[in-house]
């Protein structure tokens, strides 16, 4: 099954209204970035355990690890959690960069290192998140 597909069959799962906000943002991001890389995570280890929720991811950074082993990921995911919607900004060095320069400005949104939480997409400020998006999805 391609990615596209398991995007699709991930997102029908999602109970509504999540699955229409969830939707929503997937093709925002899309018609921002069409050329970014998709990914899909089913949110299962090599061992098919769960680990986390499933994430939709977009574009590609190497995460390079303290043993020196390297992989590709994703450099924004984003997933249904239970309370809402999760966006996840992969590969930020300082800790405090999002809540620095976004969370005055974010709406009613948590931050924490690299995770902007919200219920719906009503209560965060689209244009800010658009700017983070912009901001790391860059096409290089």
């Amino acid at each position: 099954m391609n990615i596209t597909q398991q995007i699709n069959d991930y997102i029908s799962t999602i109970a509504e209204p999540k699955q229409s906000e969830i939707e929503t943002l997937h093709r925002h991001v899309i018609q921002l970035f069409p050329t970014a890389l998709l990914w899909f995570f089913d949110g299962k280890d090599e061992e098919g355990k769960i680990i986390s929720n499933p994430n939709i991811g977009y574009g590609c950074y190497t995460i390079q690890y303290t043993n020196g082993k390297m992989k590709d990921f994703y450099r924004i995911g984003i997933s249904a959690n239970t309370s809402g919607i999760s966006v996840y900004v992969m590969g930020l060095e300082n800790k405090h960069y999002l809540s620095d320069n976004y969370g005055k400005t974010i709406g009613k949104a948590s931050i924490t290192a690299y995770c902007i939480k919200f219920k719906s997409l009503k209560d965060v400020n689209m244009h800010v998140l658009e700017e983070i998006l912009k901001e790391r999805l860059r096409i290089d």
